[in-house]
């Protein structure tokens, strides 16, 4: 038996998530079914998490065990023969029994683009939050720093219907970096923590967006923060700015 690790990149738009789903087209599902057709294994490939439907990767990693003795090389090139051009396997590796995608993730790190051009190009909509109106961006970088260090984030986390009703429930996270940039005409948010909430990312950034926009002020990140309810913070941001980045292990 081999434990495999695979680097996946892929654009969400077009799946329901990473989590495979009955009735829907997911990451996991698609990824698993190739596996199947080179393997004639049924695999079911676990990541390093679960991002939302419309989320994107450049550095997702998943593992599975196989009894198969494909070469690590054919299995890149046999997977990005079957798999839809919009998931690409960059890269296959042979790890210890022990190592698992998500259990042995030490930090993740997202990031989300907003594009603030007038117009936004077709080729990039996909990929960015098309927001043309005016913000205080300096504003924005500034209260970024305010959410570093480990916190309970229950005012950014969405209620994630995968968790179990009788597992006792901790909404505590450690943010290791949390910073907002300008990059030509994006505004650009890089955070990374030890792991997120369901749609903590995306909340946020809506928040930081009221914050940009004058609604909220700096102090009152940290007034939400120890509010612990969600009604507190900001609207989920839209899907289509997030993408996951990196893994550390």
């Amino acid at each position: 038996m081999r434990n495999l690790k695979l680097m996946l990149s892929y654009d969400g738009s077009e799946f329901a998530g990473w989590q495979i789903q009955p009735d829907s087209p997911t990451i996991q599902g698609t990824l698993s079914a190739a596996v199947g057709r080179i393997t004639g294994e049924t695999v079911l490939p676990q990541g390093s998490g679960r991002t939302d439907a419309g989320v994107h990767a450049l550095a997702q990693v998943a593992t599975f065990a196989t009894e198969s003795s494909v070469p690590t090389g054919n299995l890149v090139k046999a997977l990005n023969d079957i798999l839809p051009s919009s998931i690409r396997v960059m890269g296959v590796q042979e790890v210890a029994a022990e190592f698992h995608a998500r259990k042995s993730a030490r930090s993740k790190t997202y990031r989300y683009r907003i594009s603030r051009e007038a117009i936004c190009s077709p080729f990039l909509a996909r990929y960015v939050w098309h927001y043309p109106y005016p913000l205080d961006e300096r504003a924005m970088i500034v209260t970024a720093d305010l959410v570093v260090g480990e916190h309970d984030f229950t005012s950014f986390a969405a209620v994630d219907p995968e968790r179990g009703r009788d597992m006792p429930v901790s909404n505590v996270r450690r943010l290791l970096s949390s910073n907002w940039e300008r990059q030509d005409d994006e505004l650009v948010y890089t955070v990374q923590g030890s792991g997120f909430l369901h749609h903590m990312v995306r909340n946020l950034v809506g928040t930081f967006i009221l914050v940009g926009k004058g609604t909220l002020k700096a102090e009152d990140v940290t007034r939400i923060l120890e509010a612990r309810k969600r009604s507190a913070a900001g609207a989920t941001a839209p899907a289509s700015g997030l993408c996951l980045v990196r893994v550390e292990y």
